[in-house]
């Protein structure tokens, strides 16, 4: 059969979507998003990015290579995907219509996709907003889409739904208080095989193993171990490394249920730590206990940042720091646990608010000698931020 009858027959025998919450909970992101869209006098939206998708129509999949995209009207939602996608959108969306594309031919997106659009946008000028930033909005596509469209304008209209993902619902903290704890369990695990000796590999397998074993689902970035010099590099991994007396071990895992992922950051010693590295570690604390005091519901996320500077500045000169003290997560999927656009950095001045959930990541390297990182997932409040995530911020030191 063709992905057509597929999809007839799926919605036959599925006329109801499963869904990770309830429709009303859809439906009330819908009305957010509609009403900034109205603000903005725009006629349609163009959705792309795999996060976006999943929190307004509830569509998961692993397959987030493809093209992708969902249309947002005043009235009507509709779910463009390619063939080999069709089952994941009838059996999990909540969406007006499913419309599939032959997945070999993705020079037909565009045009089978503008057409879509004069449909669902019900005007021949519709203003459409989307994120010119998107990593998963081809180049090609927004062309071809220009081409066919030609009375269309398009508007940068980007952040709008950064700013609806970023106060979470009750039911969405629920979903990340289990993801923290699955990836602390995670962490626990990991840091039982710490020796010397061992390869980071096993590392990374203990908590990969403890996470998947305790409910996690496929994560949307993979445990990151790294182990002596190569620690004080950002953004590498295991590689087969033995682990050296001295070495420091850093750990950085998140966990994920229904999407939601809560990340964490932890760092051992195998061995005695060095009085630079406990210093390092002192100075992560400090820089997280600021950050999260001074974010605070009402508050900048400039002014939260401005205080993890101040907390950094004993060791500024030593240290390579990223500039973020903070970035979004909640609905997450490869290759990224990044959800928006909205860090707590120095150049943000837009305001904090309650319920709004960051990942903290205080990592400290000393370029080809070692890097250490403590983290939490926080939850912003009146008070400051609260922590989801809940594991010990000690620096280990293993002798086995």
């Amino acid at each position: 059969m063709d992905y057509r009858t597929y999809r007839e027959k799926l919605q036959s025998q599925f006329p109801e979507p499963v869904l990770a919450f309830e429709p009303d909970e859809y439906e009330a992101r819908l009305a957010s998003v509609r009403l900034g869209m109205a603000k903005a006098g725009l006629d349609l939206l163009l959705l792309t990015e795999a996060g976006e998708l999943c929190y307004l129509t509830g569509y998961t999949t692993f397959e987030v290579s493809v093209q992708c995209v969902l249309l947002v009207a005043a009235d009507r939602t509709v779910l463009f995907v390619p063939a080999i996608e069709i089952g994941p959108a009838v059996y999990l969306s909540r969406v007006d219509e499913v419309i599939g594309y032959p997945w070999q031919a993705p020079e037909a997106v565009g045009s089978e996709l503008a057409a879509q659009v004069r449909r669902t946008a019900g005007t021949p000028a519709p203003r459409i907003g989307f994120s010119p930033w998107a990593g998963s909005f081809r180049p090609g596509l927004l062309m071809a889409l220009k081409n066919e469209l030609d009375a269309a304008r398009f508007v940068d209209f980007g952040t709008l739904i950064d700013r609806v993902r970023l106060v979470k619902s009750p039911a969405e903290m629920i979903y990340l208080a289990e993801s923290a704890a699955i990836t602390g369990a995670g962490l626990d695990a990991a840091a039982t095989v710490i020796r010397e000796g061992v390869v980071d590999h096993e590392i990374a397998r203990a908590g990969a193993s403890s996470m998947l074993g305790a409910g996690s689902e496929f994560m949307s970035m993979q445990p990151i171990v790294t182990t002596g010099a190569r620690s004080g590099i950002i953004h590498t991994n295991h590689a087969g490394y033995k682990v050296a007396r001295g070495d420091v071990v850093f750990t950085e895992f998140g966990a994920v249920r229904r999407r939601y992922t809560a990340p964490m950051m932890r760092t051992a010693v195998v061995g005695e730590a060095s009085a630079e590295i406990r210093e390092f570690h002192g100075v992560c604390l400090d820089v997280l206990e600021a950050v999260m005091s001074a974010a605070r519901a009402g508050s900048s996320f400039a002014s939260a940042a401005r205080a993890g500077e101040a907390a950094l500045a004993p060791i500024v000169d030593r240290a390579f720091f990223s500039g973020v003290f903070g970035y979004p997560v909640g609905a997450a999927f490869p290759p990224s646990w990044v959800a928006g656009s909205m860090f707590i950095a120095t150049d943000n001045e837009a305001m904090l608010e309650e319920n709004m959930v960051f990942h903290l990541p205080i990592c400290l390297r000393k370029p080809g000698e070692f890097g250490v990182g403590f983290s939490e997932t926080v939850r912003i409040t009146a008070a400051g931020a609260e922590r989801i995530t809940a594991k010990t911020l000690s620096l280990e030191e293993i002798f086995l």
